[in-house]
């Protein structure tokens, strides 16, 4: 897989802007980051910034489509050949491992998911097309049923890889604050979608 995430020696500057922001607004939200301090982490001037992205607006568009072409090569990789069950199951696991190796795209969909607001709705909304693309080349190829609604299936899906990562921080904060000293087997979250 080519890695959109390489070194900053390997990276362009609109590259390293790019990821330089996906740091920033993971960390802070995008509303309380400015250019300014996108340009200084990514060790350039503020005006190659805005020739590269010309607003915040553009800049969050070029973050967002980051995250879905991590995505979108993690679930390309994975091979069609297998029951419906095993294809499905290797695509989750593609999609975990890549998260595990992403933190940054694990941390900005966090907020991004957790912090709603008009403007990260354009990340929610291209995950939701992503997802229906791939469910209609399964559809086609005969590895997804044809007898539950798409739109459950999308559900499905995004739950499937998105929910333990986006609650499981939950459970780990609620955990800190109530375990006693020697209990074991923190609770490690399992989700099931009914529909």
């Amino acid at each position: 897989m080519v890695n959109p995430r390489a070194t900053d020696d390997d990276l362009t500057a609109k590259a390293r802007i790019r990821n330089a922001a996906m740091d920033l607004f993971a960390q802070y939200g995008d509303e309380r980051v400015s250019l300014r301090e996108v340009a200084a982490k990514a060790g350039v001037q503020l005006g190659l910034v805005q020739y590269h992205f010309k607003t915040k607006a553009g800049l969050r568009d070029a973050v967002d489509q980051l995250v879905v072409d991590h995505f979108a090569q993690t679930i390309a990789e994975v091979p069609s050949d297998g029951t419906p069950a095993e294809v499905v199951a290797a695509r989750d696991e593609a999609v975990r491992d890549m998260l595990e190796r992403t933190p940054a795209v694990v941390d900005y969909l966090r907020r991004a998911m957790l912090e709603p607001s008009e403007t990260r709705h354009h990340l929610l909304d291209t995950l939701i097309t992503v997802t229906r693309n791939e469910i209609a080349v399964m559809r086609d190829a005969g590895l997804a049923s044809t007898e539950r609604p798409e739109s459950i299936q999308v559900v499905w899906v995004l739950v499937r890889q998105l929910g333990e990562l986006l609650l499981q921080p939950f459970i780990d904060a609620v955990w800190e604050r109530v375990a006693e000293p020697g209990d074991t087997g923190k609770p490690t979250l399992s989700l099931k979608v009914m529909g």
